[in-house]
């Protein structure tokens, strides 16, 4: 005998029930076949809505009562030759009116006792099962229906019954004994109470039925045939590099079906389970693929400890606590009495060993409930102030990771609650039950798709790193470190195991997103189409997305985007950034965002606010870190001026030396930032502050070689005018160096406390004299470097080395 049993999505039309008989059909070849069968796909909850409008005088239950003739009618219509519909039609015309006259009366009495619910339900597998079976026998089959309310007998828990097994397994024993059919089908979820009315299993019931039968026969296997490959990771929906799990135990399948996995309803499991059945779960619409096999010993043991991820939402953690609760006895007691008389079901327990507090997880639409039953009966005690009143806390998940093998593997926990802690998910509550298969915890329901992704990718993607990148400013460096991702991500993806995904995307002037990731080739095409631009907007798009390991890249200059970076870090979403404003702002203002960095496990990088790609603040840091101190700095800092002065000569004019580094993007978009000094400023504080001293940038002197003219512009190209109407000036300061054999270079040096930036003559002895190009030099003397000075030199210029270094801060984080 082969018992399987087909989903609702399995047999949701015509085109899907041919599908499933086909398979049935090579079944029966071999053996006699008992199929159990679910309402046609969303029609229980179509069932479900209709009764609960009707009882409400809400007339849209008609409506619903139309759609659902439509549908089973069509059915018939579509798998039935024309020569033999009437009097399938007839039939379930005849059961629809049934259906009809049950509404109208829930209408009429403006009530729906529990009973009257489980007889409208019964209505979709009634149907389901009847066009079925007719269907095989239309097609020359040796079929026939049997009816599970004739079969399964249960108590009177409308809803969610309870078998009487004894009665059950010898009904089902005794007719399939007889051998009537070679296809026998029966509907599921529905069952009879001991006073003969109908009774359902609860939702999923299907499965319940098909495990049901499977155990009172004692089949070798029972198959469960469903839409999905069988048991996944943790919910594809949600978890797109979710995979199915070829082998697993029973005690894992039903840990995983406990907290969530909807492919399997968890009561399934405890008929065959004493009976070593094996079950199968496949796929109707991919029958070929493996699908699941739970057995008590795997056939292949994985060698992951952890099996699954899964999850139960709408959950309302219920907390009873109060200073009289401790040393005295009794008090579990009670609140498990009074939450069982009122068929509350507990999800999660835990407790705390000092005895003061007890935490229940239930379902949202039981907590009015609860928290009435529960105050209620320790009311004495709140009113002495004993206890304080059940807080009720809702909008809550519970996520489970779940393993046979856990207990045997230290510091799965510890890996579990670091990663969900790194990506900012606050945990509520933890339980951890003695056989150690299964870890838990409470957790806001808005972040249960990032931390199941979190922990996929923790415990069962080989190492990759997910990171979702939200980019604001996509110019001339923004657009070259958008090149460099899309030319390096399978590179990154193969090699250093790091998946980068451009979530979000921004200009001056609007907005776009993607949580599966932009397309770099087309993002120019998508941008003029996306939402205004807004520093706060993006960052609130970001917070609604809340994907794992996201990092903000700010690729502009503006102070706007600079304020908002304390709004990221306190939501554990890293920061990379060339954008110098923040970290040279108040020194207050930089000690906060470093200590919200560490704080919140938030990465703050800002490698490129010095010499663009070059390592220089990475290796002060380790300086630093390694216990080394610096005590002077001398720099070369702006490669822009650097590269003005190197091609301004007796040949050239300052003007135009200037305009070609605005034009090849050397300079910033004002480019008196980088002639005034301040750049060189702001970058001199941020060493400075890197090195571990307390310092703003008003303390450092400048020395300026622009007249104040200059400084007076208010934008390009009167700045540009005022250069050229001061030629004479340059002029003059370049043919002073080159009478002294100098060359001329704007130097940042701090020394015994005291910092200053200005254009100096540097003789042919130093080691700036060489510096060529758009080259950066920065020379650290330390107590390790005292005689000799540690030396970074390199391109400290440029869109491309920029971006390279905004690219490498990525990569440490994806590194970390």
């Amino acid at each position: 005998m082969n018992v399987i049993k087909f989903g609702g999505t399995s047999v949701a039309n015509a085109e899907n029930i041919s599908r499933a008989l086909g398979i049935v059909k090579q079944k029966k070849e071999k053996e006699p076949v008992i199929v159990i069968v679910s309402a046609l796909g969303g029609v229980t909850d179509v069932l479900l809505n209709a009764a609960i409008a009707a009882s409400e005088k809400d007339e849209v239950y008609k409506e619903a009562l139309a759609l659902l003739e439509t549908r089973h009618l069509d059915a018939v219509k579509s798998l039935i030759p024309v020569t033999e519909q009437s009097a399938v039609l007839s039939h379930v015309k005849r059961e629809l009116n049934h259906l009809e006259t049950l509404l109208d009366g829930c209408y009429l009495l403006g009530e729906l006792s529990e009973r009257t619910k489980d007889l409208i339900l019964s209505f979709g597998e009634v149907l389901s099962s009847y066009i079925i079976s007719e269907t095989l026998k239309a097609q020359g089959e040796d079929a026939g229906l049997a009816d599970s309310r004739e079969l399964i007998k249960t108590n009177s828990r409308y809803g969610k019954a309870v078998v009487n097994f004894e009665v059950t397994n010898h009904l089902l024993f005794d007719y399939f004994e007889q051998g009537n059919y070679r296809i026998t089908v029966m509907p599921g979820f529905i069952s009879q109470a001991a006073d003969g009315h109908t009774t359902t299993l609860g939702r999923g019931g299907s499965d319940y039925t098909a495990a049901i039968v499977a155990a009172a026969l004692e089949v070798p296997s029972l198959e469960i045939w469903t839409d999905v490959n069988g048991i996944y990771t943790a919910n594809p929906k949600l978890v797109k590099q979710a995979e199915p799990i070829p082998y697993i135990t029973f005690e894992e399948a039903m840990e995983l079906s406990h907290f969530g996995a909807k492919v399997l309803y968890a009561p399934t499991i405890q008929p065959i389970l004493s009976k070593d059945i094996t079950l199968h779960i496949k796929n109707t619409f991919e029958p070929e693929a493996h699908g699941s096999t739970v057995s008590k010993v795997p056939e292949i043991k994985s060698e992951n400890p952890i099996r699954g991820i899964s999850n139960v939402d709408d959950i309302t953690l219920i907390t009873l606590e109060g200073p009289g609760m401790v040393g005295v006895s009794g008090f579990s007691k009670r609140l498990f009495d009074v939450i069982s008389k009122e068929n509350i079901n507990v999800i999660f327990i835990t407790q705390a060993s000092s005895e003061h507090s007890i935490c229940l997880g239930i379902v949202d639409a039981e907590a009015q409930k609860a928290e009435a039953t529960i105050n209620g009966e320790f009311g004495f005690e709140i009113q002495q102030g004993k206890i304080y009143p059940a807080i009720i806390e809702n909008g809550l998940s519970i996520i489970a990771v779940v393993g046979e093998n856990m207990k045997n593997h230290q510091g799965l926990s510890g890996r579990m609650f670091s990663s969900l802690g790194k990506n900012n998910i606050n945990i509520r509550a933890i339980a951890q039950g003695a056989s150690e298969r299964n870890i838990s915890a409470v957790i806001d329901r808005k972040d249960v798709k990032k931390a199941l992704n979190t922990l996929h990718e923790t415990f069962f993607e080989d190492a990759t790193v997910q990171l979702n990148l939200f980019v604001m400013g996509v110019g001339n460096v923004g657009e070259k470190f958008l090149d460099q991702i899309q030319t390096q991500y399978n590179y990154l993806r193969d090699n250093l195991r790091i998946n980068v995904r451009i979530a979000g995307l921004s200009n001056s002037r609007t907005m776009i997103f993607d949580e599966e990731g932009i397309d770099l080739a087309n993002f120019k095409e998508l941008l003029p189409d996306g939402e205004a631009t807004s520093a706060e907007g993006f960052i609130a798009k970001i917070k609604e997305l809340n994907l794992r390991n996201s990092i903000f890249v700010d690729n502009t200059a503006s102070h706007d985007v600079a304020a908002t970076y304390a709004q990221y870090l306190k939501n554990s979403i890293a920061v990379v950034t060339c954008n110098k404003v923040a970290c040279s702002s108040e020194y207050e203002n930089y000690k906060f965002l470093k200590n919200l960095s560490r704080q919140y496990n938030a990465p703050f990088l800002f490698e490129t606010n010095v010499g663009a790609g070059l390592p220089i603040i990475d290796t002060l840091k380790n300086l630093i870190a390694s216990g080394d101190r610096v005590h002077k700095i001398q720099a070369v800092l702006s490669g822009s001026l650097n590269f003005i002065f190197n091609n301004f000569n007796e040949n050239t004019s300052f003007r135009d030396v200037v305009k070609q580094a605005m034009v090849e993007g050397y300079t910033e978009p004002d480019p008196k930032i980088d002639l005034s000094g301040i750049d060189v400023k702001r970058k001199l504080v941020i060493l400075i502050r890197e090195s571990g001293y307390d310092f703003e940038i008003d303390d450092i002197a400048t020395v300026s070689f622009l007249p104040d003219h200059c400084m007076a512009t208010t934008n390009n190209d009167d700045f540009l005018v005022s250069l050229e109407n001061n030629a004479a000036h340059f002029n003059a300061l370049y043919a002073k160096a080159a009478a002294q054999g100098d060359r001329l270079k704007f130097v940042a040096t701090f020394e015994n406390g005291k910092a200053n930036v200005g254009l100096q003559f540097i003789p042919a002895s130093h080691p700036f004299f060489n510096l060529e190009g758009k080259d950066n030099i920065v020379l650290f003397y330390t107590d390790r470097y005292a005689d000799q000075p540690l030396i970074i030199k390199g391109a400290g210029a440029g869109a491309a080395v920029t971006a390279s270094g905004i690219f490498a801060d990525v990569i440490r984080i994806g590194n970390k």
